[in-house]
């Protein structure tokens, strides 16, 4: 592993971090965080789609004086490689996640996640069950649902989708004021999202990112997504923490409830006004209540 070329100075006003790089399975180059002691047990923070590891910002910051955190880019997303042809599936990603966990020599993982993040931190989870330790829940999905909304189903949708996210780049900078409610992103934070994706050839993994999404049992990752939502049920006893974004408008309270569900035993706090993006519209509220949570004894 090396480190990664340095960043603009800009950016590094709120991502003041060293990205490492790790070759994954099928051969692209992976950025990832890896910061704080430097042991086996590790906070593993996953993202979704359009954002990357500047999401988990001032979660890392928080966190690392005291524990080890680890926050992969998914291949075609923030820092990482970009490449035109790569196995931009859930299958592939959640391979790439066990691959790094598995190169660090992590012996215990308490997951973070948000978005489509859920579905690989979990497809991870399931199937190294040994290393999981506590959970932590952010507006996200790990299971099949029959709904999606409009504004997604048009990215979805052959030509005019890939036409739309990576001509225009219309999924990751209508997210960056749509996923908000609280307050809006301030220039720079809306700059730090957007970085990584200021072309057609490095918006590749946004666009497959939401192909990706099994609406449907004839998907190719259908039976993927089901064997994660069926290793749900393993982790039903473990601490866990949901903070949800009253206000998200993909990531509703269907979803929250059915979390509800399946952990019956999670602690919940939902904040009734925030957005998706949970972590930068409640951050003076979401972060030391996960920090809490990660941190007690």
């Amino acid at each position: 592993m090396v480190t990664e070329p340095q960043l603009p100075a800009w950016l590094t006003r709120e991502y003041p971090f060293a990205p490492k790089s790790f070759r994954t399975p099928r051969g692209a180059r992976m950025s990832f965080l890896d910061e704080g002691p430097r042991n086996d047990e590790a906070v593993v923070m996953v993202h979704g789609n359009p954002t990357w590891s500047y999401y988990y910002r001032h979660l890392v910051r928080t966190l690392a004086p005291a524990v080890r955190c680890v926050v992969p880019d998914h291949i075609g997303m923030g820092g990482s490689e970009k490449p035109e042809d790569y196995d931009y599936t859930l299958e592939t990603r959640i391979a790439d996640l066990a691959a790094l966990v598995d190169s660090l020599g992590l012996k215990r993982v308490h997951l973070v996640v948000h978005d489509w993040g859920g579905a690989i931190g979990f497809g991870f989870a399931a199937r190294h069950p040994e290393l999981i330790g506590r959970l932590v829940i952010l507006n996200t999905g790990a299971f099949a649902m029959d709904r999606i909304p409009w504004r997604i189903a048009l990215c979805k949708m052959p030509l005019i989708g890939p036409f739309l996210v990576r001509g225009f780049n219309a999924f990751a900078w209508p997210a960056t004021w749509m996923a908000m409610s609280r307050r809006a992103l301030s220039d720079d934070e809306k700059r730090g999202y957007l970085w990584p994706y200021d072309s057609w050839s490095r918006r590749v993994a946004v666009s497959a990112f939401v192909r990706d999404i099994p609406m449907d049992v004839a998907h190719g990752s259908r039976p993927t997504l089901d064997q994660v939502e069926a290793g749900l049920a393993q982790f039903r006893e473990h601490p866990a923490l949901i903070v949800w974004g009253g206000r998200d408008f993909c990531f509703n309270d269907l979803f929250l409830e059915r979390w509800k569900t399946l952990f019956p035993g999670a602690a919940v706090h939902r904040l009734a006004d925030a957005g998706h993006y949970v972590l930068d519209d409640g951050r003076e509220e979401v972060v030391p209540l996960i920090k809490a949570f990660l941190l007690r004894p």
